[in-house]
This record gives C-alpha cells, sequence and structure tokens, in this order.
C-alpha cells in the first residue's frame, strides 16, 4: 500500500474518515479506526471557546493515541484567536491542526466561519498564516468548491492557502448552497490537484472500494476521504483497501456482524459518556445500522426509543430472530 506525506506525518493512501460535527465523535473515529481509516480529523473546536476556557471544547481536544495520525480541527472567523487557539492545541500534540472552512451550517456560517471563509479570502488568507505560525505541527484546509453555482472558487482558494503555508488542503466537491444534496463535482478536486503542489484530499460520494478507486483515478487526489459514506458502516475503510489491493469486491457483511458492530459502537458511546446520555447519542447510529435489514422502516423508528443496553440487546436479539426465520 502506498504512503502520502503532509509535512512530516506519514499517512496510508487508503482512506480518511471525513470531519463531521456532532457524528464523528472519539466512538465513532475508534470503530472507522478499527476498521482500516488511515486518517482521523476532531469534530470541530471553537477558537474562541478554546480561548476562553470553555470545559466541553477542551474535552474535544483530548488525543487517544490509537487515533493517529491525527488531526484537530478548528474554526473561527477571527486571525487572532485561530493563532492563539493554535498555539494552545499544541499541548495536546496533534499529529496536524485542519482549518474549518466548509462547514454550511448555518449558526457556523452566520458567524462568518466555516464555508462563508471561500467569500473572505483575505481574512481565510490571514487565519491561515497565523494558524500555521503558532502550530508545532502541519496545518490543513478544508473548503468546498465554492459558495454557491455562480462562485466556483476551490482552485484559486486551494492555491491560496497553500501559499499561506498549507501543508495539504481537502476539496468537498459541493458548493455551501447545495449543503449534501445533488452530486459532487469531481472535476473541481482535480483542477485543485492540478493547480497544486501540496497533497489534495477528495470529499464527496465514495461509498464503496469502486467509488475510492474512480475518484483516485479520475482526481488525481493523494487521499480520498469518506464522510456520510461511512454512517453505519465503519468497515467500509476495511473493503476500500481490500479494494485496492485486489480489485476485488469484498464479501458482503452479514446480518449478524453488522450487529455485533452496532453492539460494539454503542458500548463504546456509553464508555465515554455514560449510559443515559450514550444512548440518546447511539440512536441515530442505530438507524443507519438496521438500514436495509429486513422491516427496517419499524426497526428505525423503533431506534428512537432506545433508552438502555438492555434496549439495544432485545433489538439486536429481534433482528437476529426475523433473520433465521
Amino acid at each position: 500500500m502506498k504512503f502520502i506525506n503532509v509535512g512530516n506525518v506519514k499517512i496510508e493512501q487508503t482512506a480518511a474518515l471525513a470531519p463531521m460535527a456532532s457524528v464523528a465523535d472519539k466512538s465513532y473515529r475508534l470503530m472507522c479506526k478499527g476498521f482500516g481509516a488511515s486518517y482521523l480529523v476532531s469534530e470541530m473546536i471553537s477558537s474562541k471557546g478554546l480561548c476562553f476556557g470553555d470545559k466541553k471544547t477542551s474535552r474535544l481536544c483530548e488525543i487517544e493515541s490509537e487515533e493517529r495520525p491525527y488531526a484537530l480541527q478548528l474554526f473561527g472567523e477571527d486571525p487572532y484567536y485561530m493563532g492563539k487557539a493554535a498555539y494552545m492545541l499544541n499541548k495536546y500534540s496533534p499529529d496536524i491542526i485542519d482549518i474549518n472552512m466548509g462547514c454550511p451550517v448555518p449558526k457556523i456560517v452566520g458567524n462568518g466561519s466555516g464555508s462563508a471563509l471561500m467569500r473572505l479570502p483575505d481574512t481565510a488568507a490571514e487565519i491561515c498564516r497565523e494558524t500555521v505560525k503558532n502550530a508545532d505541527c502541519p496545518v490543513t484546509v478544508k473548503f468546498r468548491a465554492g459558495w454557491d453555482e455562480e462562485n466556483i472558487n476551490a482552485v484559486e482558494f486551494a492555491k491560496l492557502m497553500e501559499q499561506c503555508g498549507a501543508a495539504a488542503v481537502a476539496c468537498h466537491g459541493r458548493t455551501r448552497t447545495q449543503y449534501y444534496s445533488g452530486k459532487a463535482d469531481w472535476d473541481i478536486i482535480r483542477r485543485v490537484k492540478q493547480a497544486v503542489s501540496v497533497p489534495v484530499f477528495g470529499n464527496g460520494d465514495v461509498v464503496d472500494g469502486k467509488s475510492a478507486k474512480e475518484m483516485y483515478d479520475y482526481t488525481g487526489c493523494d487521499l480520498v476521504m469518506i464522510g456520510r459514506g461511512s454512517y453505519g458502516r465503519p468497515w467500509v475503510f476495511r473493503d476500500i483497501k481490500h479494494y485496492l489491493e485486489t480489485g476485488e469486491e469484498p464479501a458482503p457483511v452479514t446480518v449478524e456482524e453488522k450487529m455485533t458492530v452496532m453492539k460494539r459502537h454503542c458500548e463504546l458511546i456509553c464508555h465515554y459518556k455514560g449510559e443515559k446520555q450514550g444512548m440518546k447519542e447511539a440512536r441515530k447510529n442505530c438507524a443507519w445500522y438496521v438500514k436495509g435489514l429486513k422491516g427496517s422502516a419499524r426497526l428505525r423508528a423503533a431506534c428512537g426509543g432506545l433508552n438502555t443496553l438492555d434496549d439495544l440487546y432485545k433489538m439486536i436479539d429481534t433482528v437476529l430472530q426475523a433473520e433465521r426465520t
């Protein structure tokens, strides 16, 4: 298997887990890592929240050794606080600091952060420079194709980030106004790759080994990132590696295997967050795991009523009994 280098960080050229706020928490990341995700990124860390001592923000900075190579992802609209936050992150020893300039969520964009920065290139450039100046590790920037179809500026944006010291860039082939709808534009990822000399990560519409290979071949990107394609399918990283190595589709995951993975994932969530809070957050994951199973509409509805691990175990027994009949 091939590797790429982001600064001094070596990453296997298979598939990385894209950053996803409120989804890719520690338990989610560790599940994906266990199945071969080559690189992980934290949930979004507020630069001002960190600078002002918010405890919840500080907890997002904690790193497990199993997560490496691992990036802490900062967001914010103020270059001063982004630089100060980058300096504060050094004590956690991240392998990489990633700057979020792609989040489309209104409350992030409304504060001038996330993908709003694609309309403010001067501010984005200053943020990148301040972060690079204060970080003890390579800095990367994740952004989108552009704000909307009339403002596709990913190529110019990528070149600007490279000039400001970014060690790699990640491009999601959708505009901010698209959110996660429609089809990702792989042409823009290819054009970004052709325009810069630093590594380029491609994100959008990769769901299996075949689509990962197609993105590599079509865009020339250095690393494929998977977000929603991993929902309820952390084994997708193992499947992609298998396909890239052999050119063959792996055997489908059985219902028994799905339930085993779902159980392990929910137990891990409860380990980190306690059973009460953990099971609340596990509900959406369970709904993804049971998608496509026999009686999946009923099962997904039942996921909303999971309150304890015992509830989960009973659901798993029900699924397995239905599968055997």
